[in-house]
């Protein structure tokens, strides 16, 4: 008996077993794959396995596109997809059920079943055969499918990824994260507001946001300012150089007139920022105020909401997250609310609901590609006031001359008297925006006297000099705009002044310059360090001494330069989250303990401490970098290693130079950190830019196809 219950019990924790392997992949939904049918396609890889994508149609083009990134980056490409169809947690674990639950939260997938037909012909076209591509894809390599049910994906599927991500670019997920925890808001951008609205002064150094924001520089120079008549753009954006929003280089030419070299994210059909023959742009991250929070009154029940004078029902939905623990997946259950405002997080302190920017829309996809087929400023213009795309900077230049900053925000039109700084009454109508101000609102400076535009994560009010810039009084508090200065700003504005004429080799030096300015937060913090009493402590005294030499260049040729990296990220990082500075003392220990543990002594060489690694196998890179935190050469965010190294994970990552010569001819660089085959270590690719990287040195885009045939390059058919 007690051998057949045993038995029966065993086949009882077999079936159970079985059906928790089974029940994800035949719950989830499978879509129908899109009928699309490729004309004409083909890829070129050149001598770095840059894909070229041609074809005869421009959703030719994007099912190349696809194909290309997943020969090189299909696993990334799987997250982001499985991201968008509610299955992040069965790929991921937890990690991925949290963006699972925002997704939910947020209304994704409604959102875009929502939009998906109102989007123009041409836009479902290319998002469909984008599809098709990574479905193409994933039926030629089954094995290396990560989930099983994932494809076919549609256009839907990846419009929605885009839905998902673009509020994160400025910072909803901070302020989820805090009303989740209880945890006190982040400080937001632009002015503080007393309760009536009016501005008051604002702390130097309020709370802000997470550690890990992104940032960049962009830079352009007209003709007037250049020693050759040329116009130049160089985008430099700071990204992880890993991942879902690591940019991935590539090449376009449709026959339908769609010619573009630069560079996107997993899961998009069309590069986010580059050039064509006419014009080109960069972006860099901007923090206005496009997050407001309402605290909803609840009745006793919960299930209600006061609003103007009334009970309003509380919008609720069971969901249920897909979350896999070792090799299973487990059902696990969590609520999501909404009101008319937006959606709605409850917790010990109350019900918060959440409006954004863009809120429960998709036409960012559309804009983008717009942008990509503008010919001249007025049709680039144009699909930038359709206001698709809720904020990031927009640095332009073109073939004509032209050059200009435009800080592009999808503004709340909020009315007066409120502190939209604050946490605002739900109970009310009157205070709730339905709508954005127009682009001609936005602030934007075109062609200015000084000859160049720059922003690198700054106010836009400092962006070409000295009687050059925009007047902060000209616009509103209510917009939220940021004031913050970086050091890579200051820098900027420092060595574009200090410049006459501008030729190609002198804007270089101005990329990868590595200094520091003896100004704002950077002076403010050495000079705590070295008024600190440490003439007890022999190590800590000549840290101090080592400091007061440093000649503030972090280019790895000067004493102290690792001392002052190491000294120098904590207080940049809070000055760029918002938050108060670290205590000094506690910095300097900590710094002068691990220099002296895994390095002997206390100066050592710059790039001996500062790493750009990755991987494994005949491929892996173990190389010197230089720059730090808040430098224009940029070594952003970095993991310690358990030799003591600082493995560079975010920074300088895809770097563009564009010239127009005087005649409108175009010509462009570029380089990665690591190479095109970024997540394959068996690949030449996988990090054949690295030395060049390392080195401040390009690689010739080969934009022509002339010349990119002429260099040997081999073309292909998916």
């Amino acid at each position: 008996m007690l051998r057949r219950a045993l038995l029966g019990l065993l086949l009882l924790l077999a079936a159970a077993a079985l059906g928790l392997a089974l029940w994800e992949p035949l719950t989830a939904q499978a879509p129908a794959a899109p009928a699309f049918r490729p004309t004409d396609v083909q890829i070129a890889r050149d001598k770095f396995g840059v894909p070229h994508i041609f074809g005869k149609t421009d959703a030719d083009v994007a099912y190349g596109v696809a194909y290309a990134h997943a020969e090189d980056d299909f696993s990334t490409l799987q997250e982001v997809l499985a991201m968008t169809r509610g299955r992040a947690g069965a790929m991921l674990g937890e990690d991925g059920a949290k963006i699972d639950y925002v997704a939910e939260l947020l209304g994704v997938r409604a959102t875009t079943a929502r939009d998906w037909p109102r989007l123009p012909a041409d836009v479902r076209a290319l998002f469909t055969a984008y599809a098709a591509g990574l479905n193409h894809y994933a039926d030629k390599h089954p094995g290396e499918v990560r989930l099983s049910g994932l494809f076919p994906v549609t256009g839907e599927d990846v419009v929605a990824g885009f839905v998902l991500r673009s509020p994160f670019f400025f910072g909803l997920d901070s302020t989820i994260g805090s009303l989740a925890e209880g945890t006190p808001l982040a400080r937001e951008g632009g002015p503080a507001l007393d309760p009536k609205g009016q501005p008051v002064a604002r702390d130097l150094t309020p709370v802000g946001r997470d550690p890990d924001d992104n940032g960049s520089n962009a830079m352009a120079v007209a003709p007037s300012r250049s020693t050759d008549g040329a116009t130049r753009l160089v985008s430099n954006s700071h990204q992880p150089w890993t991942g879902g929003v690591a940019w991935y280089e590539l090449v376009v030419h449709s026959g339908e007139g769609w010619d573009f070299a630069g560079a996107n994210f997993p899961g998009s059909p069309y590069p986010f920022l580059g050039h064509n023959k006419y014009l080109g742009w960069t972006n860099t991250v901007n923090r206005p105020d496009l997050i407001d929070v309402y605290q909803l009154a609840l009745d006793d029940s919960g299930e209600n909401y006061r609003f103007d004078g009334k009970w309003v029902p509380l919008e609720t939905k069971r969901v249920w997250l897909r979350v896999k623990y070792g090799p299973f997946v487990l059902p696990v259950p969590r609520t999501v609310h909404r009101s008319v405002h937006g959606p709605v997080i409850v917790g010990a302190k109350g019900a918060f609901a959440i409006r954004y920017a863009g809120i429960d829309q998709a036409n960012m996809v559309t804009q983008y590609y717009r942008l990509n087929k503008a010919r001249d400023f007025a049709e680039w213009r144009a699909a930038m006031a359709g206001q698709g795309v809720p904020a990031t900077n927009f640095v332009y230049a073109d073939a004509r001359g032209n050059i200009g900053f435009f800080y592009n925000a999808m503004f709340p039109d909020r009315p007066a008297g409120y502190n939209w700084r604050g946490v605002l009454p739900g109970d009310t109508s009157a205070n709730l925006w339905t709508k954005a101000l127009p682009f001609d609102r936005v602030p934007a400076l075109v062609n200015p006297r000084s000859g160049y535009v720059m922003n690198a994560n700054n106010t836009p009010w400092v962006a070409a000099g000295p009687g050059d810039e925009l007047d902060a009084a000209a616009f509103s508090p209510l917009l939220g705009i940021e004031d913050d200065m970086t050091n890579r700003a200051a820098r900027l504005i420092e060595l574009f002044e200090a410049s006459g004429p501008i030729d190609e080799a002198r804007l270089k030096a101005i990329k990868y310059d590595t200094s520091y300015a003896k100004t704002g937060y950077a002076k403010a913090w050495i000079d705590r360090l070295l008024a600190l009493d440490v003439s007890g402590d022999p190590a800590l005294a000549e840290a101090q001494r080592l400091l007061r030499k440093w000649d503030w260049n972090l280019d790895g040729k000067g004493h102290g330069d690792a001392l002052a990296l190491m000294l120098l990220r904590p207080a940049g990082g809070r000055h760029y989250q918002r938050r108060p500075p670290p205590d000094p003392l506690t910095v300097l220990k900590q710094t002068v303990v691990h220099l002296q543990e895994h390095f002997a002594t206390l100066d050592p060489k710059l790039g001996t401490v500062l790493r750009l690694r990755h991987g494994e196998g005949p491929h892996r890179v173990d190389l010197p970098l230089d720059g730090g935190n808040d430098t224009i050469r940029a070594s952003t965010l970095w993991d310690v290693e358990p030799d003591g190294r600082l493995k560079v994970r975010h920074g300088d990552s895809f770097i563009l130079f564009v010239t127009w010569d005087r005649d409108g001819r175009v010509h462009s660089e570029s380089i990665q950190p690591f190479g095109a085959a970024t997540t394959r270590p068996d690949s030449p690719h996988y990090n054949d830019q690295a030395p060049l990287f390392v080195a401040h040195r390009l690689k010739p885009v080969l934009f022509d196809p002339a010349a990119l045939r002429a260099s040997g390059a081999r073309f292909y058919r998916p």
